[in-house]
């Protein structure tokens, strides 16, 4: 099955902003009832036999990003303008989808980037660019949609509040 990211929408039927209650629902909706996994936290996350976890994270009882961590098999994509997030190199992602907006390196995080326009960010635990077999960093390890202002700092939290969005 085949994940497109629609930042800052959402994912398939999971969408920013929804309640908590219809995000769990469009989160159960994309378990395999044929194959369950015991991971599975209901309301959370939930696991696709490719391996492919897809997690909702709620605030305030609206959702308000959702993560996909990598599968370990590709029956499942995760895709991003036609980019395979989780196939291709982490920084052959980057610069793809650098074609469509900034992506900036995490100066906290050498293995993180994040495009803040679209509210997208993608993770591995180390950067291993010239080690494909180091799959962990080699690879995105997970990618994150959020909402508007999710990765605001305090100060521009309270300008956001001060500009009413």
């Amino acid at each position: 099955m085949d994940f497109d990211l629609a930042p800052p929408t959402g994912v398939g039927p999971l969408r920013i902003g929804m309640t908590r209650h219809a995000a769990n629902t469009a989160l159960d909706a994309l378990r395999d009832p044929a194959a369950l996994s015991e991971s599975d936290q209901p309301g959370q996350h939930v696991f696709r036999p490719s391996g492919l976890m897809i997690s909702i994270h709620c605030m305030r009882d609206r959702l308000e990003a959702i993560e996909l961590a990598r599968p370990s098999a590709q029956t499942d994509r995760v895709l991003f303008q036609g980019v395979d997030v989780f196939a291709l190199p982490a920084r052959e992602v980057v610069r793809r989808v650098g074609e469509y907006t900034s992506v900036e390196a995490d100066p906290d995080d050498a293995g993180s980037f994040i495009a803040q326009d679209l509210l997208l960010s993608f993770w591995r635990p180390f950067a291993a660019d010239d080690e494909p077999a180091e799959e962990q960093g080699y690879y995105f390890s997970s990618v994150l949609v959020a909402q508007p202002g999710y990765y605001d700092t305090p100060a521009q939290a309270a300008e956001r509040l001060l500009q009413g969005t």
